[in-house]
């Protein structure tokens, strides 16, 4: 049987469902990622220009739920105002997370400061309110680990989205008790995750696709979707030497406990 044939009960912890790449398929795509048995989609913000599309998802599909926050890429010189916004959503309903929220180094170094000022201020929305946090981080992981840690040891919890890092870093984060987003980066021939990987426990990773990006082998260089979700199970699952069900239970348990703790 195909691994797309079978059916196990996933949930896709970062995903865009809310992408113009879906606008074409968006009802299709959705239909293929639950028949493939992914539950949950936890949708990640962006900023302004994206925050009324995504929350269109949560109306239309019960099983997407939103985040909210400002992603590095888009804080610049007058990102306050994008803060102002985030906020005043935060104000007027629920979300179960912020996110996603961090430092990014790799497009641009001009707003250094004000990333960095502008992940602390969410990190302690976040605190403030009893909710986790989902992380992006590029070219950017010791900083932000050292970032992240004093507001770890006040209780703040959450996600290092995508997680690309070295043993090293694994073992720093999850020391924190953040949980570690793994995604199709860890099918790639040449990818570096196995190893990073080899001491953190199951028990400390969630599952996400980064839909529609980042697509896991065999579907490398295409677009990315929540369907694909059972490949990047699959290769956890050799990793760990461990059944793809017992992948989906644990990852799928973590991330009730991530993103469910302050209900």
């Amino acid at each position: 049987m195909e691994l797309t044939e079978r059916k196990w009960n996933l949930t896709d912890t970062h995903c865009h469902q809310y992408s113009h790449q879906f606008d074409g398929d968006r009802k299709e795509m959705m239909e293929r990622s639950v028949e493939t048995g992914v539950t949950k989609f936890y949708l990640p913000a962006i900023d302004s220009t994206t925050h009324e599309a995504m929350l269109q998802m949560e109306t239309g599909y019960p099983q997407c739920i939103a985040m909210m926050g400002v992603h590095p890429c888009s804080i610049t010189a007058d990102y306050k105002k994008e803060l102002a916004i985030a906020e005043e959503w935060l104000g007027k309903r629920d979300f179960v997370a912020i996110g996603e929220i961090g430092l990014d180094y790799y497009w641009s170094t001009e707003f250094v400061e004000q990333q960095q000022e502008a992940f602390i201020t969410q990190m302690q929305w976040a605190l403030d309110k009893n909710l986790p946090i989902v992380i992006h981080t590029r070219n950017a992981m010791q900083p932000t680990i050292e970032m992240v840690k004093p507001f770890a040891d006040k209780g703040l919890r959450g996600i290092f989205h995508c997680f690309g890092g070295t043993a090293a870093d694994a073992e720093a984060i999850t020391d924190t008790g953040f949980y570690l987003g793994i995604g199709g980066v860890l099918t790639y021939k040449k990818s570096g995750l196995p190893e990073a990987l080899a001491n953190i426990p199951l028990d400390k990773m969630v599952l996400e696709t980064d839909a529609p990006y980042l697509s896991p082998v065999p579907h490398r260089g295409k677009r990315n979707e929540s369907s694909y979700l059972p490949f990047i199970a699959q290769k956890l699952a050799e990793i760990k030497n461990v059944s793809v069900e017992e992948v989906a239970q644990i990852t799928t348990e973590n991330a009730e406990k991530i993103f469910t703790a302050s209900v």
